[in-house]
C-alpha cells in the first residue's frame, strides 16, 4: 500500500519557521545541510491550494491569475511525499534504532540506505529525520534548543577536515583556515552532545574510496563520532556494497555495526499503481480527467524503468507545463513532450 506522508503520520508537531516567506509566497532556498535550512523545513506546514470554481476562475483578473497559478507552480515543484514501502521501513527500523541505543555507552548501532541513483534514499533519509525531529520535539516542547537531528552530504574526494567542516556548518560554527581538525571535532562533538542529538544522518556515502588513504581517515573520522556521540547514525549512498564500503578491516567494522537497508526500481504492480494514484491525487489542475496517469501505469513504468525519483520529475514537470501553457491537464502526449533524465530517456517508448 502507498499512502501520502501527512503531518500526522509523523506524529508532527508545529514549529515556527525560521524566516518569513519571500514576496509572492515563495519561501527562499532551503539548505537542509544547515541547522536554519533543516528547521525551516520540519515546520514547513503549507496546504496544497483548492482548485477555483470554474466561474471564478474565469472571472480573475490577471493579477489574481498570476498569483493563482503561482501557487499551484509551486505545489506542483513540490507535489508531496509519498509513503513507500522503503520510506516506512526506514522510518521504522529508525525509530526502533534510536531506541536500542538509548541506553548504550559503546557499541551503538546504524543503518545503511544503499542503492541505485534514484530509488529514492534521500527522501527516505530525510523524513527519518523529520519524524525523529518531530516525536523528540513532542516529548521535550520546553527544550527548542535541541539540535536532535544532524543532516549533512558527503563531500566529494572528502577529507575529515571537510567532514567535520560539514558538521561545523550545519550546526554554523565558525570554521578558519586556521582551525585545527580536532578543536572542529571537539566543538561539534560538545554541541551536540549538549544539544541531545538524536539521529545523524550523513547522505552521499559514496563520495568516500576506502581504497584512498584520505578515504580510510574520513571513515575513521565518522567512526570517532560515532562513538563521542550517543546518536544513531544513518547513511545513505549509490551501490555502498560495491564501492567497497564494507570490505577490509574498516569495511567490516561498519557491517558489524550496521543493518542494510537496499533501494531500488519498483516492479510494475500494485505499489507501483498506487504510487501513480497517490500523485494524481495531489494534482491541482482544472482540466485534468480523473485516473488518466493510473491508466498509463504502463507506459510510466516503461518511461522511467521503475525509478520514483524519475516518475516525481517527470509528473511534476508535466503538471508544471500543464498550467504555464493553459492546457490544464496531463495526457500521454503532454508526457511524450517531456525529457527526463538521460537515464529515463534511454528507455522511453518510441511511439506517442
Amino acid at each position: 500500500m502507498v499512502t501520502a506522508i501527512t503531518r500526522p503520520a509523523l506524529e508532527e508537531t508545529e514549529i515556527p519557521s525560521q524566516r518569513p516567506d519571500t514576496a509572492g509566497g515563495l519561501d527562499e532556498h532551503r539548505q537542509l545541510t544547515t541547522l536554519q535550512g533543516w528547521r525551516r523545513f520540519i515546520g514547513d506546514a503549507r496546504t496544497p491550494p483548492g482548485l477555483l470554481p470554474e466561474r471564478t476562475w474565469a472571472a480573475l483578473t490577471d493579477q489574481e491569475r498570476i498569483e493563482y497559478d503561482e501557487a499551484r507552480l509551486d505545489h506542483h515543484s513540490r507535489l508531496l511525499v509519498v509513503a513507500t514501502s522503503t520510506v516506512r521501513r526506514v522510518i521504522a527500523e529508525g525509530r526502533r534504532l534510536t531506541y536500542l541505543n538509548r541506553g548504550a555507552d559503546v557499541g551503538r548501532c546504524g543503518m545503511l540506505l544503499s542503492g541505485p541513483a534514484r530509488t529514492g534514499k534521500t527522501t527516505a533519509l530525510i523524513q527519518l529525520g523529520k519524524t525523529i525531529e518531530l516525536i523528540h520535539r513532542q516529548r521535550h516542547p520546553r527544550s527548542p534548543a535541541d539540535i536532535p537531528v544532524v543532516y549533512i552530504t558527503t563531500p566529494p574526494a572528502a577529507t575529515p577536515r571537510m567532514v567535520a567542516a560539514e558538521f561545523a556548518r550545519f550546526l554554523g560554527l565558525p570554521i578558519t583556515r586556521r582551525s585545527n581538525i580536532t578543536d572542529v571535532m571537539e566543538s561539534v562533538c560538545g554541541v551536540l552532545i549538549d544539544a541531545r542529538a538524536t539521529l545523524i544522518a550523513v547522505d552521499e556515502l559514496h563520495n568516500i574510496q576506502l581504497s584512498s588513504r584520505s578515504g580510510g581517515e574520513v571513515s575513521d573520522t565518522l567512526k570517532y563520532f560515532s562513538e563521542r556521540i550517543p546518536a544513531t547514525f544513518v547513511y545513505a549512498g549509490i551501490d555502498i556494497e560495491q564501492a567497497g564500503l564494507l570490505s577490509g578491516t574498516r569495511g567490516e567494522q561498519i557491517a558489524g555495526r550496521f543493518s542494510m537497508v537496499p533501494t531500488g526500481s519498483f516492479p510494475l504492480g500494485e505499489e507501483w499503481r498506487g504510487l501513480i494514484a497517490a500523485l494524481e491525487g495531489a494534482l491541482r489542475l482544472h482540466h485534468h480527467s480523473p485516473d488518466a496517469l493510473t491508466g498509463l501505469e504502463h507506459y510510466l513504468h516503461q518511461r522511467t524503468a521503475g525509478m520514483i525519483g524519475s516518475l516525481l520529475r517527470l509528473v511534476r514537470s508535466a503538471a508544471i507545463q500543464a498550467v504555464l501553457d493553459g492546457s490544464e491537464e496531463i495526457t500521454k502526449r503532454t508526457l511524450q513532450d517531456i525529457d527526463v533524465d538521460i537515464a529515463s530517456e534511454r528507455t522511453r517508448p518510441l511511439s506517442p
